[in-house]
């Protein structure tokens, strides 16, 4: 109700332009059915970790940082791509252990049922499933993070290394922490200045600037079929 009364107005409120931030998925569905009336930023649905680890990462900092994503939302996904069966192995364990003290710990479970892992032979194929997945966070554990980094095509904010947690995007790294999920990253970015800016072109033409592009602007217009078009530049040049 709140999302409708912003983008269509009240009584006492004046319908506001634009209507940004992430929501449960009523908030999401309501940003998606008033977009006609308010622009929004993107979809933005539960939350969403892809871990990309090799045989370097810490199973810790792995397994705390899939718990840190899962305790949001029942319905958040977790996904670890990785190189290394052991290393997956000995997250599930960690994950175990973490578990037992965890103070949102029916949350986590209910969404690690639909979270997982993948083995994948090698780093490049790992970068290329993520690709695909377009995470709303990205934390990229391995040896060579850089270089995964620069192949890095779709996310909504990536972590790069073991000391990078999502947390500090969230509370303290200074990038903002409303980000695409379900892989809208492949097509929006995250909220940023740019979002509440827009941008007008200009087009300052003199006469020997008119002539110089002239006879392109007539030959697509006479093909388009608009006389006027054309006519608005043959006149202007056959001016004295």
């Amino acid at each position: 109700q709140a999302v409708a009364a912003m983008a269509l107005g009240t009584e006492t409120i004046r319908p506001v332009q634009k209507i940004v931030g992430p929501g449960n998925v009523y908030v999401t569905a309501a940003k998606m059915m008033l977009r006609e009336y308010a622009e929004i930023d993107f979809p933005a649905g539960p939350s969403e970790i892809g871990i990309i680890a090799d045989g370097t990462a810490n199973p810790r900092f792995i397994a705390i940082d899939i718990l840190a994503q899962a305790e949001h939302d029942p319905d958040a996904a977790c996904v670890l791509v990785t190189t290394e069966k052991t290393l997956a192995d000995r997250v599930r364990a960690e994950i175990g252990r973490l578990l037992e003290k965890a103070p949102r710990r029916e949350i986590i479970e209910k969404a690690l049922g639909h979270s997982g892992y993948v083995i994948v032979p090698t780093v490049e194929e790992a970068v290329s499933g993520m690709n695909e997945i377009a995470p709303e966070h990205l934390s990229i554990q391995v040896a060579d993070a850089l270089t995964v980094l620069n192949a890095v095509r779709h996310a909504g904010s990536i972590f790069v290394g073991p000391y990078t947690p999502v947390a500090a995007g969230d509370y303290a790294s200074g990038t903002n922490h409303v980000l695409p999920t379900a892989g809208y990253a492949k097509t929006y970015s995250g909220l940023n200045v740019s979002h509440f800016c827009k941008t007008s072109t200009v087009q300052i033409i003199d006469r020997e600037g008119l002539d110089a592009i002239g006879d392109v602007i007539e030959a697509i217009a006479d093909a388009e079929g608009l006389n006027a078009h054309a006519e608005s530049v043959r006149i202007r040049r056959s001016f004295n």
